[in-house]
């Protein structure tokens, strides 16, 4: 852990688990399952789709965190990871196992010279059935398009930077939850600025998921992103956001590229207490202007 991974609740921010799970996928790939044979899957993969679901708040500390990883699934052109990311505990009443999130990745080989997927080899097919244990495969969930989603409250222009770039060229898998949350946070300002809330309920991650449909690359021009609520609970919201290039011929007849979409579940909290609670009516008042009706 480092201490640049804190949000302003003292704990990791949602965002960084990303980074651990991707930190995780490549140690296992390039090292543990690397052979003469699989240097393709260490070194050519496309991320297609992230899940997370977020347990437990974690706290920095001095003791190290693990990140399991194994095999879900395997197909002809694609493969499923599992992750969990915990801590281990000894006390008085045993060994003790603290898991704070339990995620998943597809992934597909990718020929990054002719930009398109590629089968799994047999050879491959062998080094990843070593770690394969099957289970249920969430697969990603389809965003549905609103017109809701056309509110200036909810969009944001995001400019990449230098670092954001990964060794291919592209903005790296993990920068989008990173764009994604940006575009949240500035929604949420706007909203309050607009409808002027003096009493905004604080709110915690419970789940992220985001597909990835074209890669991002860098420029200076900056790409688009909208985010609108797809559900309002009763103490809980859906986001559900993508990112545009809107930076197209249109007199050519193109129209606008979706390059990554996201869904985010989101729960209002108390900080003091630590429970989830219900939100003042002007915030679901305001809330109510970014939904799909």
């Amino acid at each position: 852990m480092r201490w640049a991974d804190l949000d302003m609740l003292g704990h990791v921010n949602n965002v960084v688990y990303a980074d651990y799970l991707q930190e995780a996928r490549v140690d296992m790939l390039r090292v543990h399952a690397r052979s003469p044979h699989t240097d393709g899957l260490a070194e050519g993969l496309l991320v297609v789709n992230h899940q997370i679901t977020y347990l437990e708040p974690l706290h920095f500390d001095h003791d190290p965190v693990f990140v399991d990883v194994w095999v879900t699934e395997i197909r002809a052109a694609s493969f499923t990871l599992a992750y969990e990311v915990y801590r281990e505990h000894s006390s008085d009443h045993g060994d003790q196992r603290t898991v704070y999130v339990r995620a998943s990745t597809l992934l597909t080989p990718y020929v990054f010279e002719h930009r398109s997927p590629r089968r799994i080899t047999a050879e491959e097919r062998t080094a990843l059935e070593v770690y394969l244990h099957p289970e249920d495969v969430l697969h990603p969930h389809a965003v549905e398009v609103s017109e809701a989603r056309h509110s200036e409250l909810g969009h944001y222009p995001v400019k990449v930077r230098f670092s954001d770039v990964d060794v291919y060229g592209h903005v790296n898998n993990v920068k989008y939850f990173e764009y994604f949350q940006e575009s949240r946070i500035a929604m949420m300002a706007k909203l309050v600025e607009e409808f002027r809330l003096v009493d905004r309920p604080g709110v915690v991650v419970a789940q992220a998921e985001v597909t990835y449909r074209a890669p991002i690359v860098l420029r200076p021009a900056p790409y688009d992103i909208y985010t609108w609520v797809a559900r309002l609970g009763s103490k809980s919201m859906v986001f559900d956001s993508e990112i545009v290039d809107n930076d197209v011929d249109i007199a050519g007849g193109e129209k606008p590229v979706v390059l990554s979409r996201s869904r985010i579940v989101l729960v209002f909290f108390d900080v003091a207490s630590g429970r989830s609670i219900t939100p003042p009516d002007d915030f679901r008042t305001a809330l109510e202007s970014l939904t799909r009706s």
